[in-house]
């Protein structure tokens, strides 16, 4: 059950505030019964809401893709550093979390959303997710390079990185990589480990999620039915690079 303004602040009709005086003056029915109290309790997920007689349809949850610039962290508060969600103008942007985390100077798509069950299968070790980054680098990679990084990468931690796909491009210093797993630093970690290092990094996709090239950073769009739809059953999909 879900009070009444906070229902109509979700779907952006306004401020808390001006939700109240909304209802309060009468333009706001439920089941076709008009109702004056913001505290009012309704089913979200059934009933029926107009404002001014127009139906409000309601989306239990939000999916958007954005752009993440260098700057700012992925994290919904971090004192002293500006957060991904800052970039949201939505009035339900306050519900929203990062699926996963890129670093501060690392740039490229992120799914934010409210779907927490979602947000476990996408992060869950087990599930082994793709994730595909764009990289430059300060050193031109050598081709045995691409053999290490099948058959993982000792990066200091315990265990050596799963095994990873490394893709040369026309540039001898700029290539793709896709991992299956989501360690700190990682993708940074495994060429220092090859004694390289990272100059620009950037996400381009997540599992059949692909970062739409009609965005700028700092910009999102809400993730289409077939998008979501794709990221809920799709094939096999990856933390912090």
């Amino acid at each position: 059950m879900m009070r009444l303004d906070r229902f109509l602040a979700i779907n952006k009709y306004g401020t808390r505030q001006d939700v109240k005086k909304m209802i309060r003056a009468g333009r706001v029915a439920v089941d076709g019964q008009a109702v004056r109290s913001p505290e009012y309790k309704l089913d979200e997920e059934t009933a029926e809401v107009t404002v001014d007689g127009r139906i409000i349809s309601y989306e239990k949850n939000h999916y958007l893709m954005l752009y993440k610039p260098a700057g700012c962290v992925s994290s919904t508060y971090e004192k002293g550093e500006r957060s991904v969600l800052s970039y949201i103008n939505e009035a339900y942007a306050d519900d929203l979390f990062p699926v996963g985390r890129l670093d501060k100077d690392t740039q490229g798509l992120l799914l934010l959303t409210d779907d927490g069950v979602l947000a476990h299968q996408l992060l869950s070790p087990s599930k082994h997710v793709d994730k595909r980054y764009y990289v430059e680098l300060e050193k031109e990679v050598s081709e045995d390079a691409v053999k290490k990084f099948q058959e993982g990468i000792d990066i200091g931690d315990e265990d050596r990185t799963m095994p990873a796909v490394l893709e040369f491009t026309s540039h001898p210093r700029h290539v793709y990589v896709t991992l299956h797993e989501g360690r700190y630093h990682q993708i940074k970690r495994m060429f220092e480990a090859l004694d390289n290092r990272v100059a620009y990094l950037k996400r381009i996709s997540m599992k059949e999620l692909v970062l739409d090239e009609a965005l700028k950073p700092g910009e999102y769009r809400k993730l289409t039915e077939e998008e979501i739809k794709k990221l809920k059953y799709g094939g096999g999909l990856c933390g912090s690079h």
